[in-house]
């Protein structure tokens, strides 16, 4: 008589990977605004010129890393082992990030180039 092992899902990776990724948004987004803060008092070029330093890059870092080891886990709940969800994960996680971090540069340029009124959506209607 045949006997199947199914591995058990990830699920600690799953909460991990979570937990991971929420921790490091609340880090990611308490840099972000004491960096735009202190840009707004001083109102100096470079100051947002050198947020995107390592100050911020290592929290969304986390971010990155908690997201993939979430989705990867995710996709090994429905059965699929653990190379092929870390390929579906990791291309999703870095194509995602990369396009994010591309976006907030380009908002950090209109907030330094027209200050806050230039992020108000609301003007346009």
């Amino acid at each position: 008589m045949p006997y199947y092992y199914f591995p058990e899902p990830p699920y600690v990776l799953l909460i991990a990977g979570l937990l991971v990724g929420i921790t490091s948004g609340v880090a990611f987004d308490a840099t972000l605004k004491q960096g735009v803060q202190k840009w707004s008092n001083e109102r100096s070029t470079r100051t947002l010129a050198t947020l995107q330093g390592a100050a911020l890059r290592l929290p969304y870092l986390g971010i990155c890393i908690g997201v993939c080891v979430f989705l990867a886990s995710g996709v090994q709940i429905f059965g699929f082992p653990t190379n092929l969800a870390y390929a579906i994960a990791l291309p999703l996680t870095i194509g995602t990030g990369l396009l994010v971090w591309s976006q907030l540069g380009k908002i950090l340029v209109q907030l330094e180039q027209g200050g806050s009124k230039a992020l108000d959506l609301d003007s346009f209607g």
